[in-house]
């Protein structure tokens, strides 16, 4: 375990979390502005949680944490460590049936507090598609701070897409 919060655990991936993962991630709409395709095969999903439940969350690149409520994988966060220790990168996904609870904005402010209290991370930064409004929503309503706009930055999906960039100072998080 690497944080609880009032509901949810932030923890390391585990193999009972497959179908959950594979599951979540079949869902089109969920799968829509990340870096994958739905569907999410049980095989692809299989190979994927074992690379997660072997990473080292304290090395630079990416880890991903697991989002637990009474047991239950409802999603994941993303972390993309700098190389210098000090700054990362976020992302977040949660199942349709677990949105709009409140849990995603749990996870990450319970992520956030264990990276800028218990790691002493100097800032985290974000960027999402503008149209996926309820993550960016997410991020102001956490204290992330809009940092900017990219219009038609990122060729993604077959489409040029225009990017929010969302910044947060371990200074700000106090």
């Amino acid at each position: 375990m690497f944080t609880s919060t009032e509901r949810l655990t932030v923890r390391r991936f585990r193999a009972q979390d497959v179908a959950a993962f594979s599951a979540y991630r079949s869902v089109p709409e969920v799968a829509r502005y990340q870096s994958w395709d739905a569907p999410f095969s049980l095989e692809k999903a299989t190979a994927t949680v074992q690379g997660f439940a072997n990473g080292d969350p304290l090395a630079a690149g990416w880890f991903q944490y697991a989002i637990d409520l009474d047991g239950v994988l409802i999603g994941d966060l993303g972390l993309n460590l700098a190389e210098n220790l000090m700054q990362a990168e976020l992302g977040f996904t949660l199942a349709p049936e677990y949105q709009g609870k409140g849990y995603a904005t749990e996870a990450v402010r319970g992520l956030l507090n264990h990276l800028f209290v218990e790691r002493n991370l100097h800032r985290v930064s974000a960027e999402c598609d503008t149209r996926n409004l309820a993550s960016a929503q997410l991020l102001r309503r956490i204290g992330f701070r809009d940092e900017g706009l990219r219009l038609q930055n990122t060729w993604f999906k077959g489409e040029w897409t225009d990017d929010f960039f969302f910044g947060l100072l371990r200074s700000d998080w106090f």
